[in-house]
């Protein structure tokens, strides 16, 4: 399933799990990359305090956004996932 750029920047605070539904964390922001006004990418915030990490996740490994429940099922595994500061 194709998610349209414009559906990632409404997705704050939804839950992010992956393809066996194991929660990756909750989305932080969209993020820019090849366009300044067009979003590819979540930034994705997991872990406590301390512990915190975040994930990269882009557009095409999302699979299923379900607005009802506020989740976002991707195709990948969470330790495929990019980390950053």
């Amino acid at each position: 399933m194709a998610v349209a750029a414009s559906d990632l920047r409404w997705l704050t605070g939804f839950l992010v799990a992956d393809r066996e539904g194991k929660p990756v964390g909750r989305v932080e922001c969209p993020m820019y990359g090849t366009a300044p006004d067009v979003p590819d990418a979540l930034a994705v915030r997991s872990g406590l305090f301390a512990r915190r990490r975040r994930r990269v996740v882009p557009a095409e490994t999302i699979d299923e956004i379900d607005d009802s429940t506020g989740v976002i099922g991707l195709t990948v595994e969470r330790d495929t996932l990019k980390s950053f500061l």
